[in-house]
């Protein structure tokens, strides 16, 4: 191989690890349109070992050294008016700090199983956020995602030692397209508290598979795993007060 061969070939090796498969632009169109508009919190800026990304940091009314990582669902960003702002925010009226990040994204004709790959992403955003919230004095952390954010973090905790004090997952799907996506063998590898929470409006695929995710608990071994069901739809239109108090109760438990 000659050395021109050989330079372009290692090139091409260093830029299949850079580049991302979220898409970066749209994560900039988000973070412009959000960080003008934050009424509660400070905008940060995190870095997963290749890009930034953006965060929400709230602190709690009275800071008790506990935090939760929020992480919004398909396609949107981490102030969204549904499910994430309301806890983002309502959490800290219960003592909680909140840090609400951006998670990989794609355009908004994708399809879920088209999210695949931005699992592998997920990682490098989560310790960062863990990073930066023990840095700022939080020892005990929450991991909290919304449906397709639930089901990466399940993901990432099935994956991952870091150490968190519990998960909320609410509204979390199990699809068996992908390995990674399966949130249902994920739960089977999970150990630390988790609370899975649905409303009784939620979507069919988190309805019919109520039973297999407590199932997967179960086989992990898992005694600190609650289902609570409670009135909503997939975004508990009409019914944020009812969850936050609930995501709130389940914390102070721990």
């Amino acid at each position: 191989m000659n050395i021109f061969l050989r330079v372009f070939c290692a090139a091409l090796i260093t830029i299949s690890f850079s580049v991302s498969a979220t898409d970066l632009a749209k994560e900039k169109r988000w973070a412009d349109q959000v960080v003008d508009a934050i009424l509660d919190g400070d905008a940060v800026w995190l870095n997963d070992g290749n890009n930034d990304f953006l965060g929400i940091y709230t602190e709690a009314e009275e800071d008790k050294g506990r935090a939760v990582i929020v992480m919004h669902g398909t396609g949107i960003h981490p102030d969204w008016q549904q499910v994430v702002q309301p806890l983002r925010v309502g959490l800290t009226e219960h003592n909680w700090n909140t840090l609400s990040i951006q998670m990989p994204v794609l355009a908004n004709d994708a399809e879920y199983i088209d999210y695949a790959p931005l699992y592998d992403e997920v990682a490098a955003r989560i310790d960062a956020a863990i990073k930066y919230l023990k840095d700022n004095g939080s020892k005990d952390i929450v991991l909290l995602g919304h449906s397709q954010g639930s089901a990466m973090t399940a993901y990432y905790l099935a994956s991952s030692k870091q150490d968190v004090k519990g998960f909320v997952a609410i509204g979390i799907a199990a699809f068996a397209a992908d390995e990674r996506m399966n949130s249902i063998k994920s739960l089977e590898k999970i150990t630390v508290p988790v609370l899975d929470l649905y409303g009784n409006e939620d979507l069919e695929n988190i309805l019919a598979t109520v039973k297999a995710r407590a199932a997967a608990a179960k086989k992990a071994g898992n005694k600190n795993y609650t289902q609570i069901k409670i009135t909503g739809n997939h975004f508990f239109d009409g019914h944020d007060d009812e969850l936050v108090e609930t995501v709130a109760d389940w914390l102070d438990k721990l």
